[in-house]
């Protein structure tokens, strides 16, 4: 039994020397004398810690705060708090394997750990999946954008109804504003440069967050005219929430199974993916070291989950089964003139544009890596991806009809890939098996944790491919 302890010290020893070598070497400044190969990571991080807490905040919190009340409704307080929680552990825990990947081998570009324990179709799965995810996460930002920004110049304009104009056009607005917001923004060569609009962005959301609790005290229930106003047929309401009894439609569940409970696991998964982010940022974060940047994670993945519940919790104990998929239409549907939900309405569409650039950064990063592995940086390379992803997502924004369909799908296959499947094949692969074998507790638990996430995968693909088949009909309009 000593000699078993004794090797595993020794085993632990090794371990961190092999890490503590790995990033010694391909992280610290080097001399400039004799020829070296050329890498991402070959600068020193100057990006100060709160500014990457600022940052991987931004890149957690995305639209997907929106459908959480909704996600809310449809699973129960208890249980909705139970699966928040479960998500925000093991995507710490993703962001834990990811670090020690990292670690061992030298390398902090999510494209190459898939290099590393794959080969070039590795690194291709990787940079694949990292770029659909992302351009799915933009898109989201932008239909809120889209959505919303039509109803705010109306509002101020003080109109009850949409009169046609072109400023109140939601594909146009888009455009303009990924021209004159978004793609400056996106040509920022470093990622910690962005961290300034970055916290700015967070106190938007943290204005949300009061003005979320403050109209649960302001708006009565039930509201009448949630039921009866047909105009809001198109905004995901459902025939079982109109014949509800005023007792049932204010009552809040602590748990509750329906057909739409499929949706927030997925919505939940998308809410808590950061991992693109996470080695762009790791290798800008000053005095960078694993355990600094874990503490990086954890900050932020819980000032995340605090957000989240508390938004969640308050946006359905104000509307119970009258919420909607996005929460924002439901206060909307009281008064559309409210000055507070107005202010709201912008500070959600400042926070949401500037967290696109945030989230572009890993993906043209995903493209250089896989395109322009050997290339140096070169500012047409750079501008010209900024622009063509520019491009892509405004034309899904343009043509996908329904949020819940982007936050569904694409929570439902991208976000368990990211966070459970490629960290957990990632560790069993990289991690030297002298270092740690295979049937060692650390390996089995990240063969559980990608298991898990084909689990995941598949039964959220099924309960959404069930409920469009056999359920009931989705709105084909946009908002």
């Amino acid at each position: 039994m000593e000699l078993q302890k004794m090797n595993g010290h020794q085993s632990m020893d090794g371990f961190d020397g092999l890490e503590s070598v790995a990033e010694r070497d391909e992280f610290l400044p080097h001399k400039s004398g004799g020829k070296k190969e050329s890498h991402f990571t070959d600068f020193e991080g100057k990006t100060s810690f709160g500014m990457s807490i600022f940052n991987l905040s931004n890149a957690i919190m995305g639209s997907g705060i929106l459908g959480l009340a909704y996600g809310m409704a449809n699973t129960g307080i208890f249980l909705f708090i139970v699966l928040l929680t479960f998500i925000a552990i093991l995507s710490a825990y993703s962001i834990h394997l990811l670090l020690k990947c990292a670690g061992v081998v030298g390398i902090r570009a999510y494209e190459q750990l898939g290099n590393r324990a794959f080969g070039s179709p590795g690194k291709v799965v990787a940079a694949v999946i990292i770029t659909v995810h992302n351009i799915g996460a933009m898109s989201s930002y932008l239909f809120i954008v889209k959505s919303e920004l039509p109803l705010v110049i109306q509002a101020f304009l003080g109109q009850h109804e949409n009169t046609g104009e072109w400023f109140l056009q939601g594909n146009y607005l888009i455009i303009i504003v990924s021209a004159c917001i978004i793609f400056p923004l996106a040509l920022m060569r470093q990622l910690g440069y962005l961290g300034y609009t970055s916290g700015f962005s967070l106190s938007c959301m943290v204005f949300f967050l009061i003005s979320v609790i403050y109209k649960k005290f302001q708006i009565p229930c039930p509201l009448e005219n949630i039921y009866t106003n047909s105009s809001l047929s198109n905004h995901s309401f459902h025939d079982h929430s109109v014949n509800k009894t005023e007792e049932d439609s204010c009552q809040a569940k602590l748990i509750t199974i329906n057909p739409e409970t499929a949706y927030t696991i997925p919505i939940l998964a998308f809410a808590f993916v950061c991992h693109p982010e996470v080695l762009p940022i790791y290798t800008e974060l000053r005095d960078a070291t694993k355990k600094r940047m874990q503490t990086v994670a954890n900050i932020s993945i819980l000032a995340m989950f605090v957000m989240y519940l508390i938004t969640a919790l308050f946006g359905y104990l104000t509307f119970y089964v009258a919420v909607e998929s996005e929460l924002l239409h439901t206060y909307s549907s009281v008064d559309p003139l409210d000055t507070l939900i107005l202010c709201v309405r912008l500070a959600v569409l400042v926070a949401v544009t500037l967290t696109v650039p945030v989230v572009l950064f890993p993906i043209r990063r995903a493209l250089l890596q896989l395109l322009f592995p050997e290339k140096p940086f070169h500012w047409a390379r750079h501008i010209c991806i900024a622009i063509c992803l520019l491009f892509i997502v405004n034309l899904l924004v343009i043509f996908v009809p329904n949020i819940r369909d982007i936050f569904g799908l694409i929570g439902a296959t991208s976000a368990p890939t990211l966070i459970f499947i490629l960290p957990g094949i990632f560790y069993i692969r990289i991690i030297p098996q002298e270092q740690e074998p295979l049937k060692s507790r650390p390996k089995i638990q990240a063969a559980c944790f990608t298991a898990l996430g084909f689990v995941f995968m598949v039964m959220s693909l099924s309960f959404i491919i069930f409920e469009w088949v056999t359920g009931q009909a989705r709105s084909r309009g946009g908002h």
